[in-house]
């Protein structure tokens, strides 16, 4: 009998109930194999109770799953071993700037990461590595080592044999966005249209 797989990073799960946001929590502190132990660890040396941990993550959540896949695992990982539980990120979009400053992402060094991050915001579709290649005109395993990094942000699949990459949920596409308008002064984001603009004519003449 075939069975259909339920992809809870689709968009219609977002919004989940508090009431089931707790679940996933629970599911995380008693029953998840890989963060389970992490966790309870991370819980137990700031001595929070189960029951504040479920209630001020939830809060933080604003009943966003995506948020809890990403601060439960990173949580596990080691993270935010240096936060308390009041200062893990209020909501998605905190968290995105708070991984953005971890990341250094406002560094010059990093100018190639945030670079391919808003090709890929500018173009909008699935597109292949070679293509961002060739936009930014840098080596193949930079841009590989790029996507690599932010590989959970990313949804990756094959079309006619390339792998394709986008961006993987319209939260963090909406933060990109921002950061392209607070940081427009940098000109980096011009000079993503105009290497995008470059190419297409290249293709076409």
């Amino acid at each position: 009998m075939p069975t259909q797989e339920l992809d809870l990073r689709a968009s219609q799960y977002a919004g989940l109930s508090r009431e089931d946001i707790k679940k996933y929590i629970r599911f995380f502190l008693n029953d998840d194999p890989d963060y389970k132990n992490a966790i309870r660890q991370w819980i137990e040396e700031r001595n929070i109770s189960e029951h504040d941990f479920i209630e001020q993550v939830a809060t933080k959540s604003e009943n966003n799953f995506m948020y809890l896949r990403y601060v439960l695992p990173g949580i596990a990982k080691g993270e935010y071993n240096d936060l308390s539980l009041k200062q893990l990120p209020d909501g998605l979009q905190e968290y995105y700037q708070i991984h953005w400053e971890r990341m250094g992402m406002d560094k010059k060094p990093q100018e190639l990461k945030v670079f391919i991050l808003f090709i890929l915001v500018e173009i909008g579709t699935p597109i292949p590595c070679k293509m961002m290649v060739d936009i930014a005109q840098q080596d193949k395993y930079d841009v590989q080592v790029v996507l690599d990094n932010w590989v959970e942000y990313l949804k990756q699949q094959n079309i006619k044999g390339e792998d394709c990459y986008s961006i993987y949920h319209a939260s963090f596409l909406d933060f990109l966005k921002e950061k392209r308008v607070l940081d427009a002064e940098r000109k980096l984001f011009q000079e993503v249209n105009q290497r995008i603009a470059n190419y297409l004519v290249s293709k076409m003449a």
